[in-house]
C-alpha cells in the first residue's frame, strides 16, 4: 500500500509540475502575442463626428498611437471623452488587432462668436462648447457685431440678442446652416445674414428677430433653391409678409 501511495504521489507531483510548466509557457506565448507590433494601436476609427477630429480624440482621451492594445483601458478613455462638453454620448471598443472604434454623438455648435481671447463655439442654448485662439474653418456662421467677455467653456452666453439669433439658427437644418457664413448685428432691430456662396455672398435680411419659425423656414427654402436660380441675387428680404428678392445688376 505504501508503494502504491508513493507512486500516486509521484504521478500527482508530475501532473502539478506539468500544469505549472504549461501555464508558464501559455503565459509567455500570450505575453509575446499581446506585445507584438501588430497588436499595438495604429488607427482610430471615428464614427459620428462632424467637428471633432481623430487628433481631438487622441488628445482628449489621452491615447497614443503605438500603445499596446491590451493596455488601453476603454472605460477610462470613455470617461475622459465624456467629460468634454462637445461630446454628448460616446462608446469605445477595441477592434483587434490594431484599431480603436470610437462612436460619438456631438453637441451641435450652431454659431461662432468673438471673445476676449479668440473665438467661442455656441450651441443652440448659448452654452460654450469650445474655444480657440485662431479661427478654424467651420461649417457654422459667425455672429458679428457682438462680443463675449469673461466667458469660458461650460459657461452660457446671456446676451439676449445673441440668444435670439441662436434660437433662429437652431431652427434651421444643418444643410442650410452650413451655407451661412455670417450673421451680422447691424442694430437691435436689423439682423442680416450672408451666404458663403463661391461667386458672391447673398444678403439675407432677417430684420427684427420676430416670427422666427417663419423666417427660419423661409431661409431654409431660399438656401435650398439658391443654386437653382438662373439669375444672380443681391439680397432677399424677410421683413415683409411676402419675401422680396432683389436681383443683382
Amino acid at each position: 500500500m505504501a508503494k502504491i501511495k508513493r507512486v500516486r504521489a509521484h504521478r500527482s507531483g508530475r501532473r502539478v509540475f506539468k500544469g505549472v510548466i504549461f501555464l508558464l509557457i501559455t503565459g509567455a506565448i500570450l505575453g509575446v502575442f499581446v506585445y507584438l507590433p501588430f497588436m499595438t494601436l495604429m488607427k482610430i476609427n471615428l464614427v459620428g463626428a462632424t467637428y471633432l477630429t481623430e487628433e481631438d480624440i487622441l488628445k482628449i482621451g489621452n491615447i497614443y498611437i503605438g500603445e499596446p492594445m491590451f493596455e488601453l483601458e476603454t472605460d477610462q478613455i470613455t470617461s475622459r471623452l465624456s467629460k468634454d462638453l462637445r461630446i454628448e454620448e460616446v462608446t469605445v471598443r477595441r477592434n483587434l488587432p490594431h484599431t480603436l472604434d470610437v462612436t460619438i454623438k456631438e453637441r451641435t455648435p450652431v454659431a461662432t462668436i468673438i471673445c476676449d481671447y479668440g473665438f467661442l463655439d455656441l450651441d443652440g442654448h448659448g452654452k460654450i462648447i469650445d474655444s480657440y485662439k485662431n479661427l478654424k474653418v467651420m461649417k457654422i456662421p459667425m455672429i458679428t457685431g457682438a462680443a463675449v467677455h469673461d466667458k469660458y467653456i461650460g459657461d452660457e452666453v446671456d446676451d439676449k440678442l445673441v440668444q435670439e439669433i441662436l434660437k433662429f439658427l437652431q431652427k434651421i437644418n444643418a444643410e442650410s446652416l452650413n451655407k451661412i457664413s455670417e450673421v451680422a448685428i447691424i442694430s437691435e432691430d436689423y439682423i442680416v445674414a450672408y451666404t458663403n456662396t463661391a461667386e458672391r455672398a447673398v444678403q439675407i435680411r432677417i430684420g427684427k428677430l420676430e416670427r422666427l419659425e417663419e423666417k427660419a423656414r423661409l431661409t431654409e427654402d431660399f438656401l435650398k433653391n439658391l443654386d437653382k436660380n438662373p439669375n444672380p441675387i443681391e439680397y432677399v428680404d424677410f421683413n415683409y409678409t411676402a419675401p422680396f428678392i432683389k436681383l443683382a445688376n
